[in-house]
This record gives C-alpha cells, structure tokens and sequence, in this order.
C-alpha cells in the first residue's frame, strides 16, 4: 500500500474530511487532496506530524509493504477517550499482577471462613467432645467473622491500589504506537501458565465433589460436615487459582479491549453497574437470614454457588435486553 492510500485509509479510520486533516496539520485542503492523489508526496515534516497525529511510525507510512495496522489515536484526536502509553500499559499490568496473589488469597479466605464453624459444628454432633453447639456455633462465627473481615480488607486495599488505572477497565481507550505488540506478547507469555492455571482449578473443583459423594454412604451426619469443609478446602483452592490467572489474563483484555472491555460491553457495564452491587447484598442477607434463623450452617452454604449460577443467568438476560434495545 502506497503512502497515498495510507492517508485516505487513516483519515477515514478517524473520520475526518480532507478540510480536517488539513487544519490539524496546518495545510490547505488542496494539500491533502494532492497527497491522496498521488500528484504530491508531503515533506518530511508534514510525515512526522502525520506519524503522531494517527499514531503510527513514520516508517509504516513511508514503507510501502507495510500494510495498514491498527492505529492508535491521541487524546487530541479522539476525544473522550484516553490515550495509554507504554509505561501506562506496563504499570498497569505489573500491579495487577503483584496485587492478582493477594486478591486471590482473599478470595480463597472467603471461600474458607466457614470451614472451623462447619468443623466445630461436627464435634459437637458427634458427642465425641465436650462441645455443645451452641458454644460451636459461637466460636465458629467469631472465627468465620474475622476471616471475613480480613479477607474483604485485603479486596478493599488491593481495589483502592488499582483503583488509579479503572479507566482503562471503565473507559474507551486507545493504544500508542508499540503497546499492543507489548500486550500481545506478554499475553503470549502467560498464555501456557493460564492454560495450565484453568486446568488446575477445573480439576480441583471436580475433586472437591468426592468427599462429600463418599461421605453419603456412610450415613453420618458427623462425617457429611466434615465433608463439607473438605470440598469448601478443594473449591477454595481452585477458586485461589482462578482469580489468580483470571485477574492477569483480565489486565490483558482490558487493554486489547476483548470481550467484557470491548466497547460494546462497557457501554452495556454503565448501564447496568447498579445490578451486582444490589443482587449480592440481596443474597447475603438472605443467607445470614437463612443460617441465623434455622441454625443450619452446614447446609446454608449451598445458597452461594446457586447465588452464582442464578447471577449469571439473569445478568445474561439483562444483557440480552439491553442489546436488543440497541438494535432497534
């Protein structure tokens, strides 16, 4: 592709006229027509500047077998949008990636925090100890409240950390010159690790089934508790994984703007950012109701991966409606 179609394939890509590429160059418009037509080439000034304003390298415009690649646009070009740089992208990435273990650990604690009540519950079942359950449930709580506490304060002070770079998650972006490459390269680097991240905790998941399956034979309340604690310790682990990898391979999409950070999405995202924040305080509630008034801890728990599957579903559904709106 020659230099010419270069420009009318940029210009377009923006959408700007002849007249407005040529004032944001400080040219005439006949200028601009000459180098689209091929009758002219622009000074090597005039190149630079193009360079900048379209956000490629001088030598894509001037190479003539190099084909036209995404451009980046600049902040003066494309407003609304923030324009990201290498050390913008590299920042971003490196902090997700410190704070991904954290937020892992945290997560996993969550998973965790009923396992000593669920435990404590048990040994007074099987009147093998010197524990009522009332005074289990007691201890078990106070132990499962700290958890909680330390585990969301961990989420908080890893999400007000990475809070500098949301508009990189929240708002239309745009890459300089030379970042999606870093991107796509790094993310090529992980790709192996992330693979063998979501295998693991698939595996661990499935597993954690087991326990609680066997423990069904044996017909002992007891033991089905233990059990239960058992599959929370499996699940746990492999969700510690998933949010682990998840999170690194999310700061990838984020910025090469796939799927959840697609334009479309974030769109869609702004629109319904009031759903998960009422739909888990909903949940939350109603299982604290549920366990507090029946006093059945060790079967409550099944209301959050039920809460999880039903998220996903009517956020699905919410997300269908709000595309077929669009379309009309």
């Amino acid at each position: 592709m020659i230099l010419a179609d270069k420009i009318i394939s940029l210009r377009k890509r923006f959408g700007w006229s002849q007249e407005e590429l040529a004032e944001k160059l400080s040219v005439s418009r006949q200028a601009v027509s000459k180098w689209e037509s091929g009758n002219s080439i622009p000074d090597m000034e005039k190149v630079v500047n193009m360079s900048s304003l379209f956000g490629v390298s001088t030598d894509f415009l001037l190479k003539d077998e190099m084909e036209v690649e995404t451009p980046s646009e600049t902040d003066d070009t494309a407003e609304g949008r923030k324009n990201i740089s290498v050390e913008e992208a590299n920042g971003f990435m490196d902090m997700t990636a410190a704070f991904s273990v954290k937020m892992a650990m945290a997560v996993q604690a969550l998973v965790l925090s009923p396992v000593v009540l669920l435990v404590l519950t048990a040994f007074a079942e099987s009147k093998k100890f010197d524990l009522t359950e009332d005074k289990a449930a007691g201890i078990g709580m106070v132990v499962l409240m700290v958890i909680v506490a330390v585990g969301v304060s961990i989420l908080i002070s890893a999400g007000t950390k990475l809070e500098r770079y949301d508009y990189i998650k929240k708002s239309s972006i745009t890459l300089q010159y030379g970042v999606r490459g870093i991107v796509e390269k790094k993310r090529e680097e992980f790709a192996s690790a992330y693979s063998r991240g979501v295998t693991a905790g698939v595996v661990l998941c499935i597993v954690s089934v087991i326990p609680l399956l066997m423990s069904s034979i044996a017909d002992n309340d007891a033991l089905s508790i233990i059990c239960v604690a058992i599959l929370l310790i499996f699940v746990s682990c492999g969700v510690h994984i998933f949010v682990r990898v998840g999170t690194i391979e999310d700061s990838y999409k984020a910025l090469l703007q796939e799927d959840d950070y697609s334009e479309e999405a974030k769109q869609i995202e702004k629109q319904l950012q009031f759903f998960p924040g009422i739909y888990w305080c909903t949940v939350t509630a109603i299982y604290l109701g549920i366990s507090f008034y029946w006093s059945n801890w060790d079967r409550s728990w099944i209301i959050w991966p039920v809460a999880g599957v039903f998220f996903a579903a009517v956020r699905g559904i919410m997300v269908a409606r709000v595309k077929s709106k669009k379309g009309k």
